[in-house]
């Protein structure tokens, strides 16, 4: 069995960009990422402070947090879980492999919706299992429906779903989610249901997986409703059969969680005021960058129900996305990142703005934005009439 090859994160490679021309003097609004950039809430940093301080630490599973997770999906879904369910894990990354070891043997057929997360399809390769990329567009709302899952012959080992999405920030209705899981129901296929964005809602409500079926395998993470991303702290929630499966996975390759991310995780769940501020911060972003993009020539784009991105057509603009991207951060500063990330096949003609940063950023990236795209609509004038 030879190495699989896997595509590279273009958004890497943007960002790595976007620091040099930092370190030379440039001023840079970073859109690139989909990471907060408010600090942890308050009494996260105060509860890691006094670990710091008083707690040597060490390899340890803090049995207070899992007890914690499972009251939060009592309280936010009505789902009753075992805190073993919850197996804390170094980030959503983690989880993601967690689950798909503890579920699948090389060779596996795993279904996922196109435009979809990069790692999703990487992650798959890397482990030698197969991504069956379905291809989702304006008429689906960017979503997997029941009725594509159903026309798959033979059925998939598994399903991957995320709810709201990325790079889209696509939700799923209660009727479309209930109708998806029984598909996958009716046909054995395990379902992971990414879950990082939830808490990150702009429009309808969001429903986790585990409200439909006891089977799934659910991935959430402290990195973005909680703005924690560089605790490299998440979770995996499992079936209590798989219980012992993901368990022994996660002590044999990951070992735990960072100790003092695990005490400042705890502490979070009391940062609610804080964390719903920052939420505030999101949605008038959203609101601007939905009200300048169209002036920008902008005027296809996926719902961005939640999550912190717009994902928009740039067809008309160019079919190389990434060369695009790259073009205006070297001729404006701003970062972001290239469809051809998130959709191999038709990703050439699409780009994802994250409005995850201050508003002074969003509306000085606007700025410096909107002339540009004005100035290539021109350019894209003149050559058709040449």
């Amino acid at each position: 069995m030879t190495v699989p090859e896997i595509d590279p994160f273009h958004a890497i490679a943007i960002s790595s960009l976007a620091h040099r021309l930092a370190a030379e003097g440039r001023s840079i609004i970073h859109m690139e990422f989909g990471q907060p950039s408010t600090p942890a809430p308050a009494q996260a940093i105060a509860r890691a402070q006094h670990i710091l301080a008083t707690d040597p630490m060490g390899y340890w599973e803090s049995e207070p947090l899992k007890a914690r997770i499972a009251r939060h999906y009592l309280e936010w879904y009505g789902v009753t879980l075992a805190p073993e369910q919850v197996i804390l894990t170094n980030g959503a990354s983690t989880a993601l492999v967690l689950a798909l070891t503890s579920c699948f043997t090389p060779g596996a057929r795993v279904a996922l919706a196109r435009p979809g997360y990069v790692a999703y399809r990487n992650t798959l390769r890397a482990l030698h299992m197969k991504p069956i990329e379905l291809p989702c567009g304006e008429e689906t709302r960017f979503q997997l429906t029941a009725d594509m899952v159903a026309a798959l012959d033979p059925a998939p080992d598994g399903l991957i779903v995320a709810s709201p999405a990325n790079p889209t920030g696509t939700i799923l209705p209660d009727s479309a989610f209930r109708a998806l899981m029984d598909v996958c129901r009716a046909r054995n296929i395990r379902v992971i249901s990414d879950e990082i964005y939830h808490g990150l809602t702009y429009t309808e409500a969001t429903h986790s997986a585990l409200e439909y079926t006891h089977d799934a395998l659910v991935v959430n993470s402290f990195s973005k409703y909680f703005s924690m991303a560089p605790w490299r702290l998440g979770w995996l929630v499992v079936p209590e059969n798989l219980i012992h499966t993901a368990r022994a996975r996660m002590g044999n390759l990951f070992l735990t969680p960072s100790s003092l991310s695990q005490h400042a995780g705890l502490a979070a769940f009391d940062g609610t005021d804080e964390l719903e501020a920052h939420l505030a911060t999101y949605r008038r972003n959203r609101e601007l960058m939905l009200e300048a993009l169209p002036e920008m020539g902008l005027a296809h784009i996926a719902p961005p129900d939640g999550a912190f991105y717009i994902y928009a057509d740039i067809g008309h603009l160019t079919d190389d996305s990434l060369t695009f991207c790259e073009r205006l951060l070297r001729d404006t500063g701003v970062a972001t990142a290239p469809g051809v990330d998130f959709d191999p096949v038709d990703g050439h003609r699409f780009m994802r703005f994250s409005f995850a940063v201050s508003t002074d950023q969003v509306r000085e990236a606007i700025a410096r934005m909107r002339p540009w795209f004005t100035e290539r609509g021109k350019e894209v004038a003149q050559a058709s009439d040449e």
